[in-house]
């Protein structure tokens, strides 16, 4: 325990859960300042209480350390409903209620949008018909927008200036009738005339961030990835951080601007604050990122087969010949990787389909040969897919995996239903990853909504850790079974995973002597409750960088 003379705290009489390199079970342990400076017995720790030492009794209660999420938006989830409350849809009962009361309470002309819309997760697992929507909102837009495709209606159209007497790409016509379907792709939404409102106030928006950040301390995360950072997004973290407001350690995302520059990629990654490290154990830059196809949700992942026949009733395209969409050619990733490894970035890319990530591995094979990436931790943004062949390529490169298990949680049965049984078993197959060597890092990929399990996508981690050991979905379907995992893999992936995708597992992760003192006490024993309750954990308490940022007001500690 070295020479410690007295600690500020002492939390004793726990099941300290340490996650250490032996996953050991300790009694207690002591903080000096934000570092954890004992682990031990109750006898040996409480050796280490001075006159001003504040003592804790743990009660039996489980302590583990701070949670990681690995890739989430804050930023776009803070403002998300800021003004009023993103419905929860389930079924088209839910869509025409929520967009007949949207009709009652706005003027004609103004728009109707939701803001993550998924037909996967409603149980029709369609989208409405353009001329549902026209009968349920005549004289209002209504733009049901998907991330990389959604659904309008006629009225959106006309309001945005688009007529059936043009073509526009990416949005779609009845072949027969060579009318619109309402079905419109990502790359057309620019021609909509609608745009998300712009928070311009600052102190509103540190507010909203500030209040963000909490509701992930309610779930036991300490450590975020943002995702995709402006740099104002940058400016209000270190503004937080100033005013002694930040309660996470923020990695953070750059998604420069390529788009037709790629022959300039060198240039652009030289205007960019970094490289991946540069900041503290606050604020950190992190990689590159580029978004190399579109998403499993929407039939726009880039993938090895065609997405076939089923497309048609579920995403409302004609699948039989679309492998999924593709934002960058391989000549293009390639350029970027080189360029990012010669200058000591962490590359990065959202890539959820199989046919995207042979693309992605090929770049990472050809930017190794110039420098090695291992120590950069380059990783892969979703996956989702993986054969025997694609996780050896990335256990040879060293290449992190930083997925959504809430996704097979959510998804895992649609991905069947379309693609059939053999890419659902390659969904998230975590235990031959974890057997090959693979670094997993859970993360959510949380967009909108502020509730913990009804946002899009749910940032309750316990929802993940619960579908890594069960493998069930949230229909109770079991999906390729063989894949789940202990309950201990399960929360290394959500603790000391994380902070290694991060280069930081030397500064967190774990509850060890000389690591930040993040760690978090919880309701349930998570490696010995029924395994039911594991999705209901709750924390007691979430303690970051030393001090308490969240206490269950239920809580008797």
């Amino acid at each position: 325990m070295g020479n410690i003379m007295s600690a500020d705290q002492i939390y004793y009489n726990g099941k300290i859960i340490t996650v250490d390199k032996s996953f050991s079970i300790q009694e207690a342990l002591a903080i000096t300042g934000n570092m954890i400076s004992a682990v031990g017995s109750n006898a040996d720790i409480m050796t280490l209480s001075g006159k001003t030492t504040q003592i804790i009794n743990l009660k039996g209660k489980t302590v583990i350390p701070g949670l990681n999420d690995s890739h989430l938006h804050p930023t776009m989830a803070a403002v998300s409903e800021l003004e009023e409350e993103i419905p929860d849809i389930h079924s088209f009962n839910d869509l025409f209620k929520w967009i007949k009361l949207e009709v009652s309470r706005k003027k004609p002309g103004e728009w109707i949008v939701h803001p993550k819309f998924f037909v996967t997760r409603i149980k029709e697992r369609k989208y409405p018909t353009i001329q549902e929507l026209d009968k349920a909102a005549p004289n209002n837009p209504v733009f049901l927008d998907g991330s990389y495709s959604g659904m309008v209606n006629s009225c959106a159209l006309k309001n945005s200036g688009i007529s059936e007497a043009v073509s526009v790409p990416g949005i779609l016509k009845d072949p027969v009738t060579n009318k619109f379907t309402g079905f419109i792709r990502r790359e057309a939404f620019k021609h909509l005339n609608f745009k998300y409102k712009v928070i311009s106030d600052q102190e509103k928006m540190l507010n909203a961030l500030d209040a963000m950040l909490k509701r992930y301390n309610q779930i036991g995360i300490t450590s975020v990835t943002d995702g995709w950072v402006k740099p104002s997004d940058r400016e209000n973290y270190l503004k937080l951080k100033q005013n002694n407001r930040l309660s996470v350690r923020v990695n953070m995302c750059y998604l420069p601007d390529f788009s037709d520059q790629v022959d300039k990629a060198e240039d652009i990654i030289n205007t960019l604050e970094g490289p991946t490290g540069l900041g503290n154990e606050y604020v950190r830059v992190g990689p590159i990122k580029i978004i190399l196809d579109g998403g499993i949700l929407t039939g726009t992942a880039r993938i090895k087969k065609p997405w076939g026949e089923k497309c048609i009733k579920v995403y409302g395209f004609d699948g039989k010949n679309s492998y999924g969409h593709l934002n960058y050619t391989y000549e293009q990733v390639e350029a970027i990787a080189v360029a990012a490894v010669k200058h000591g970035w962490k590359f990065t890319a959202h890539c959820t389909g199989d046919g995207a990530m042979d693309i992605l591995l090929n770049a990472f094979e050809a930017a190794d040969k110039t420098k090695s990436i291992r120590n950069l931790r380059w990783s892969v943004i979703h996956g989702n897919f993986f054969d025997s062949a694609t996780i050896e390529r990335c256990r040879k490169l060293g290449v992190v995996i930083e997925c959504q298990p809430a996704w097979f949680y959510k998804d895992a049965p649609v991905i069947e239903y379309i693609l059939g049984k053999t890419y659902a078993n390659r969904f998230l197959p975590i235990k031959s990853m974890l057997k090959a060597g693979l670094k997993i890092a859970g993360g959510s990929d949380h967009m909108v909504k502020y509730d913990p399990n009804t946002s899009i996508n749910p940032y309750n981690p316990f929802i993940s850790i619960y579908s890594l050991v069960t493998r069930k979905t949230e229909s109770g379907k079991i999906i390729n079974g063989k894949e789940a995992i202990s309950r201990e893999d399960a929360l290394k992936i959500y603790t000391i995973n994380g902070a290694f995708s991060t280069n930081e597992e030397k500064l967190k992760g774990s509850i060890e002597p000389g690591k930040l003192a993040d760690i978090v006490v919880l309701s349930e024993d998570i490696l010995s409750c029924p395994v039911e309750k594991i999705k209901d954990i709750r924390p007691e308490l979430t303690i970051f960088d030393g001090k308490v940022v969240y206490s269950r007001p239920s809580s008797k500690l």
